[in-house]
């Protein structure tokens, strides 16, 4: 499982012309699965986001969580982030999870988040095609891939 993590001042999700998402400051999450991930990944994932400290104090250091800013998330499946580039000048991306495998951790993932942050979560459609708009912060922005935690 990898994400990329955007610290932002906004960020919003529209499909077929609708705002389906919209937040003030936090994350907009892109999300991609794999076939390998699993709950394990989630729960890691999860937590790792919820902790995370990329908000400045009062020193202007980055020492402060989402929560403890009272900021939302944006969260929006992205299966390119697992694409291959190594052959050739067209992605492959076979390492993404197919849909049945995908949907299922999908919602969990959404679910794992909302627990660990005690707040519900904002997120786009899986599979539709979406325009994400954003205001990165800083500029803020952290990629995490589960399979590499040491």
């Amino acid at each position: 499982m990898r994400v990329v993590i955007q610290r932002v001042s906004q960020g919003s999700v529209t499909i077929e012309g609708n705002v389906r998402g919209k937040i003030g400051q936090g994350f907009v999450i892109l999300l991609g699965i794999e076939e390998t991930d699993s709950n394990d990944d989630i729960d890691w994932l999860c937590g790792k986001i919820a902790r995370m400290r990329v908000f400045t104090d009062e020193a202007q250091l980055m020492n402060k969580s989402l929560s403890e800013v009272g900021g939302g998330v944006l969260l929006i499946s992205q299966f390119t982030l697992h694409a291959s580039t190594k052959k050739g000048n067209r992605p492959s991306f076979t390492r993404a999870a197919k849909p049945n495998v995908a949907i299922q951790l999908y919602k969990k993932f959404i679910s794992r988040l909302e627990a660990e942050l005690g707040q519900a979560i904002e997120i786009g459609e899986f599979g539709a095609s979406m325009q994400v708009s954003l205001v990165n912060d800083g500029p803020v922005t952290i990629t995490i891939d589960s399979k590499n935690r040491e």
